[in-house]
């Protein structure tokens, strides 16, 4: 049954639209605009993106560390795109606030938990203007996968960048 359906993705077009949406200009817009590349582009569930902390990204090697399901790390590459939107974020975020690399924008500030994730996806579609059939952080990790296999990579490939460890879970992807 869980592979019976096409998966749910926005397109390229209305992927820029949601993106577009984002004020750039505010601390929650960064951070905002940071959170849904790292979600549409790397596909990273928002329990991955919750537990990323400064140490994980690896600024040198242009690569960001996530910590998977069952305890698995990857290291995914990070593009000049995403690596600027954090970059930006974090010129303005609190110093003094641990090591979560998202925060929240109040005190007592701690990392952003997967509600928050939820909600600047949500707002984000609002405000572009989408109504897809799921509007959950969930819809861009379908979306980024979509992306990948519609620009040349094997279903192997996007399942070792979305972290699965069967074949089987990524197979819902070929029906694209």
């Amino acid at each position: 049954y869980r592979a019976a359906n096409l998966p749910y993705y926005l397109n390229d077009k209305e992927v820029q639209q949601l993106l577009d949406t984002v004020d750039r200009s505010t601390i929650v817009g960064k951070r905002g605009y940071a959170l849904l590349l790292l979600l549409s582009r790397l596909g990273l569930r928002a329990c991955e993106v919750t537990s990323l902390t400064l140490d994980d990204v690896d600024w040198r090697n242009g690569e960001i560390i996530v910590q998977g399901k069952g305890f698995a790390k990857k290291r995914l590459p990070l593009s000049r795109e995403v690596g600027s939107a954090i970059a930006s974020y974090l010129k303005i975020r609190r110093k003094d606030s641990g090591r979560a690399l998202f925060l929240i924008t109040g005190p007592p500030y701690h990392g952003v938990s997967s509600g928050v994730i939820t909600c600047v996806v949500k707002t984000a579609l609002i405000r572009a203007g989408l109504k897809p059939y799921k509007s959950g952080s969930h819809l861009l990790r379908h979306t980024a996968a979509t992306q990948m296999l519609r620009r040349g990579a094997s279903l192997r490939e996007v399942g070792m960048i979305l972290g699965h460890l069967s074949d089987d879970h990524t197979a819902i992807y070929a029906k694209v």
